[in-house]
């Protein structure tokens, strides 16, 4: 018999070693979405029935996740390697401050919870340093479905919630999920105007369909939810995650591997292609799958009249934001020279010092926005992960450094990237963990 999810996660002091210079090939599957996991646990609070989902991540955010949804008092068990099966049916309306401050996502407690119960008591999330992170969007969206707040230490959210018009003043990710769900129980129709459209946010919209929600207009900026009274059980299979395979793209470009990435979903991979394309990367893609090839010559390819090309993120459909680190790594091994303007997250950046040390020539020009030429010989270094992307993108650095480099907090990238280690040892990476 499965266990009940209790164990806390707590971060360990791990670190990751690699010997650059050794060639990938092979394929691997992509893993469920991390983005896409966090909302549709946090969802299963909308229910008192029985929920079973595959193709979870088993990652540190989503035990993270369970260990909040069992202290609520939800039964939590995995099934399988990444099979979970959640039950919702008597919960409580605070959540633990200790276990949320280690992810951003603890916040997509409070719409579940206000819908179902009419309160929630939610203390400020954690997650990466990355820059501010507004919670205003959530709030906003709470108050316009008729929520009472008082903003103190904690979040304390009460009412019965009714349908409305609400308008995110930023196409928020998790502020447009919070809204979704608060809305799906709510008597009357609800607007979402300038909602996120990410593939993750989609994944949550078919989900609570699923159970029997009423939603129109998914993959949209603009959702129509009517509420229902109550929701049910369902079995329903995490989308795929797109950040990782553009990770893998971006590693197999790098080191001249042969990398497919098999189980994605073509459409998810609309705006990075072509950012990829502009920094050399020729790509095969098929029904399921995508390939690197390769002996790639990776060159930058500049805009018309021999202008410096620039890569920019946005809100969905743009460039992913939690790319940008990825593009810059490969941006280093590629010849000619790009500007990557980050523009939703001031601190992104930040992590180019570390590729700097390695020899990358980059030119931090603000918070936001770095210059890129290359291609640089990059040598390995000791460095430590300051958050999950950066954390990837130090480790892509690595595997085409010359030498020995060693990535301290390990946890950081395990935050968002199953068994990297086994999975890149797979693909003939020569990668350990050294264990605290």
């Amino acid at each position: 018999m499965p266990s009940v999810s209790t164990t806390i996660v707590r971060p360990t002091a791990d670190s990751f070693v690699i010997e650059g210079g050794c060639p990938l090939s092979g394929r691997v599957r992509a893993n469920g979405n991390k983005n896409g996991a966090l909302p549709i646990l946090a969802s299963c609070l909308l229910t008192d029935e029985p929920v079973h989902l595959t193709n979870v991540p088993r990652i540190r955010d989503v035990e993270t996740m369970l260990d909040l949804l069992a202290q609520l008092g939800a039964e939590t068990q995995w099934m399988g390697p990444n099979e979970v099966r959640v039950h919702a049916a008597d919960v409580g309306h605070e959540v633990d401050a200790r276990l949320a401050s280690r992810i951003r996502a603890s916040f997509l407690l409070a719409g579940p919870l206000l819908a179902r119960l009419g309160r929630a008591s939610v203390p400020p999330p954690g997650g990466d340093v990355i820059g501010r992170r507004r919670l205003d969007p959530h709030i906003h969206a709470f108050a316009e479905l008729g929520a009472a707040m008082d903003l103190g230490d904690r979040y304390e959210l009460s009412g019965s919630l009714r349908g409305a018009h609400v308008h995110l003043d930023e196409a928020s990710v998790m502020g447009t999920e919070n809204a979704i769900m608060a809305a799906s129980l709510a008597p009357g129709r609800t607007m979402i105007s300038n909602a996120a459209s990410e593939p993750h946010v989609q994944d949550l919209c078919r989900f609570l369909v699923s159970l029997g929600a009423r939603i129109e207009g998914i993959g949209s900026n603009v959702l129509h939810i009517t509420g229902v009274d109550r929701l049910g059980g369902a079995e329903h299979a995490i989308g795929p995650e797109h950040i990782e395979v553009g990770s893998f793209l971006g590693m197999g470009a790098v080191t001249g591997g042969d990398i497919t990435v098999d189980g994605i979903v073509p459409d998810d991979l609309w705006p990075i292609v072509p950012v990829f394309e502009r920094l050399g990367i020729e790509l095969e893609l098929g029904a399921d799958w995508v390939r690197v090839a390769p002996g790639q010559r990776l060159e930058v390819r500049d805009d018309l009249g021999g202008a410096i090309p620039k890569i920019e993120d946005g809100p969905w459909p743009a460039f992913p934001a939690d790319l940008t680190s990825i593009a810059v790594v490969v941006a280093t091994q590629a010849k000619g020279t790009v500007l990557v303007f980050e523009k939703m997250f001031e601190s992104r950046l930040f992590f180019t010092d570390k590729l700097v040390s390695m020899g990358a020539r980059i030119i931090l020009c603000d918070p936001h926005r770095v210059v890129v030429t290359g291609p640089a010989q990059l040598y390995g270094q000791r460095m430590s992960s300051p958050d999950i992307r950066a954390g990837m993108a130090m480790l892509i650095a690595a595997l085409c450094a010359e030498g020995r480099s060693t990535i301290g907090d390990a946890y950081q990238i395990d935050k968002g990237y199953e068994r990297i280690d086994e999975r890149l040892r797979a693909l003939g990476a020569c990668i350990e963990r050294v264990e605290a």
